[in-house]
């Protein structure tokens, strides 16, 4: 409902807004997945009968209850206990590491324009590999996917850390361990062999699919469905007030002129769902294990260095979306920053907040030998992160932080349509 202005006023604002509206281009277009496929893959994605140890679930690091986050900087998948910020150390099964990098979260990946997943951008849409998707698999990536957002569903039970298992703990493991991922009679034909040995997901495939056997794919597949239908988050205030149906306060239209002005938010946080869909290096600090291979002794992410080799993009990462950013905390493509303020406040001198970085500005759950600063205590490592950073300082009060953090407010639609279910196919607990 707006509220009563002049005439004047109410001018300004919608002549405000309505050229904002045209700044943003068109609005997105998401896909229209079968209801019933998203009810299926709603079951998979909640069931932890995917996960090597059958412990461990997608909602786990992607619960709604989290933001469709795990509401830690750096995650505890494989042996742990609990959710969020009551996870902690399984002593039956202690994990090796933490989960390098930051859980994202899920919301709008249905929107036809999210073409490139995780937040170095390894896995995408890309017309000139054989199944359109390039991944680290390579010429060993299966057909059958029906989107690079089906792809990269799946792409966790292969880690050991997040939900295959360590060595020798359970069938998957030992495929990943043996380099037999994808191959026939590999960890992700183990997988789909479990869930088609249970009836009720055998019956369901059945009346779903135009194809009922039960692949790895076909259960990629309605995973994606259900999260292209259950996370589409696109009717925020400032959805409706880019239409003309409704006011945003005071406070939020000054942090709306601030971020596509002088702040220069938009110059990445772009478009309708506030992303660029590029890469970045704004010297963000580096916390824990570092996304680094099983043999390599150093603790250096270098990003998106890692997926195209050229030193251009040492320490760029992927610019998130901002819907629903007041609910995905911590953030940083290693949740170095708890709280939103604070990474608001990193933009404005990234090298300055870099070089006075304090491990108290995350939220990290107990971990005993977890050498987590060691990137902070390496000197040259630091220079790099300093020296990559592209992001020039700028200048803003505490009341255009407020404000900003105001408008950032208006971004939010906590939609969830189908919810967590009591229980699964499995009979496995359900995450709730």
């Amino acid at each position: 409902m707006k509220r009563n202005l002049s005439a004047a006023a109410f001018g300004v604002w919608f002549a405000f807004n309505a050229a904002s509206a045209q700044e943003l281009g068109p609005r997105p277009e998401f896909v229209e997945p079968d209801i019933e496929k998203a009810q299926l893959g709603q079951l998979l994605f909640y069931d932890p009968i995917l996960s090597g140890n059958r412990n461990t679930s997608c909602a786990t690091c992607h619960h709604p209850n989290l933001g469709t986050s795990d509401g830690l900087s750096l995650g505890i998948g494989e042996g742990g206990i609990g959710l969020g910020t009551e996870r902690r150390i399984d002593s039956n099964n202690r994990p090796e590491q933490r989960i390098p990098r930051n859980s994202p979260g899920l919301w709008n990946l249905g929107a036809k324009e999210f073409t490139t997943f995780f937040h170095d951008g390894r896995l995408e849409t890309d017309p000139d590999q054989p199944n359109g998707i390039r991944t680290p698999l390579g010429t060993h990536m299966r057909s059958g996917f029906q989107s690079a957002l089906a792809a990269q569903a799946m792409f966790p039970v292969l880690s050991p850390d997040e939900m295959a298992g360590h060595y020798s703990e359970n069938d998957v493991s030992k495929a990943v361990r043996l380099g037999l991922l994808t191959q026939d009679g590999g960890a992700w034909d183990l997988i789909a062999a479990r869930v088609a040995a249970i009836p009720e997901y055998e019956q369901r495939f059945e009346d779903v699919m135009p194809d009922p056997e039960i692949t790895f794919t076909a259960i990629a597949n309605v995973i994606a469905d259900f999260i292209a239908f259950e996370w589409r988050a696109d009717n925020s205030p400032f959805d409706r007030a880019m239409q003309g149906n409704e006011e945003l306060s005071d406070e939020a239209q000054r942090g709306m002129q601030l971020f596509y002005g002088k702040a220069a938010c938009s110059s990445c946080h772009s478009g309708w769902l506030q992303t660029d869909h590029a890469f970045h290096s704004i010297a963000m600090p580096q916390i824990g294990p570092g996304k680094a291979a099983r043999f390599e002794n150093h603790v250096r992410d270098d990003g998106r260095l890692r997926v195209t080799g050229n030193t251009s993009d040492a320490f760029a990462f992927r610019t998130p979306s901002l819907r629903n950013v007041t609910l995905t905390a911590p953030y940083g493509h290693n949740g170095a920053f708890a709280k939103l303020e604070d990474v608001i406040r990193h933009h404005l001198d990234p090298v300055r907040s870099l070089n006075a970085y304090s491990m108290e500005l995350a939220v990290l759950p107990d971990f005993q030998g977890a050498e987590d600063q060691l990137p902070l205590l390496d000197t040259g490592n630091m220079q790099a992160i300093a020296e990559a950073n592209a992001l020039n300082p700028t200048s803003l009060t505490d009341q255009d932080i407020s404000a900003i953090l105001s408008f950032l407010s208006s971004l939010e639609d906590p939609a969830v349509r189908l919810g967590v279910p009591k229980e699964v196919p499995s009979g496995l607990v359900v995450d709730q």
